[in-house]
């Protein structure tokens, strides 16, 4: 049988990608009003480990991931490049053949997303795309959940992305090739998105360099932070993407009840205003809930559970 990995949504695929959101709100509405710390009535990964390696910096990648295995009965070993070996130049391939001894499955969160890949080529065990600058599909899946259980399936729903054109963006695009919802991408020019996931995403994606056209009649109004990190202070970056902030006009023009969608952290006054993101048509935070309880599914998937 081969080794699951998910680097990306298409990796999961339609139905793997159907399986996984339709058992997180199961394992959510199962543990309504339950301690955060409780595990699951199933236990379905009893005494599993998760490894986890951060190159980059976290909050709710981290957390959540740590919370899901423990709620499904495992636990996590957490590695990043300060303290392991792999800030002193141990090769990735020599990193998976270690880590597959001591774990069942590998999550990684990393800048270059060739590391992803190798370490998922050179493992035994299943290995997840924490994010990477290509992509970030552990978000997808949340922002995912949040918008069915907002407003029902995800065909028929008309999202609008504004701003940079990053990895966010990228499995947003994927998302909707995948899930059968319409995605129009508005960036300044010079900041669109990889033109294979647009390509890969056929008819369902549009992009544009106009953000009023994007956000006008949308269900679903998503953005992120202009500047990642390792790119501070790029004044050019916030120059050319000024006009493309989410505020109450913007939200006011697309359709009534729309939900909006920030992957954190936001820089509050940047792509976002506070009106909106504090507002009622803001889900930022129950995504980040659904971090948890999308990625647990993940998990459970990966381990050929699901």
């Amino acid at each position: 049988m081969t080794t699951r990995r998910f680097l990306n949504l298409a990796d999961a695929g339609s139905e793997g990608i159907a399986a996984i959101l339709a058992d997180a709100a199961a394992r959510k509405s199962a543990r309504n009003g339950w301690p955060k710390g409780r595990i699951d009535q199933d236990r379905p990964l009893d005494g599993a480990v998760l490894a986890m390696i951060f190159e980059k910096n976290s909050t709710r990648t981290r957390a959540s991931f740590d919370l899901a295995i423990r709620q499904l009965g495992g636990s996590s070993l957490i590695l990043d490049s300060g303290s392991s070996q792999l800030g002193r130049g141990e090769t990735i391939a020599d990193t998976a053949r270690v880590l597959s001894r001591y774990a069942d499955a590998i999550m990684i969160r990393t800048d270059h997303h060739h590391k992803g890949e190798e370490l998922a080529d050179f493992a035994d065990v299943p290995v997840i795309n924490g994010l990477t600058d290509l992509s970030h599909p552990c978000q997808l899946l949340a922002d995912m959940q949040t918008v069915i259980e907002r407003q029902g399936p995800l065909v028929g729903t008309q999202w609008a992305w504004l701003g940079d054109g990053n990895n966010v963006c990228n499995s947003l695009i994927e998302a909707a090739g995948l899930t059968g919802f319409d995605l129009t991408v508005a960036c300044p020019i010079g900041y669109e998105p990889d033109a294979t996931f647009v390509e890969a995403a056929g008819s369902r994606v549009r992009v544009t360099s106009d953000p009023d056209d994007a956000v006008a009649g949308a269900t679903v109004v998503i953005t992120d932070t202009w500047t990642s990190m390792g790119q501070d202070g790029e004044e050019e970056r916030q120059e050319s993407l000024a006009p493309f902030q989410v505020d109450e006009a913007r939200m006011a023009a697309a359709a009534p009840g729309a939900t909006f969608l920030h992957c954190l952290p936001a820089h509050r006054g940047e792509e976002v205003t506070d009106a909106v993101l504090d507002g009622p048509a803001s889900a930022a935070w129950d995504a980040a809930e659904n971090r948890l309880h999308a990625q647990k599914s993940l998990l459970l998937w990966a381990m050929g559970k699901l």
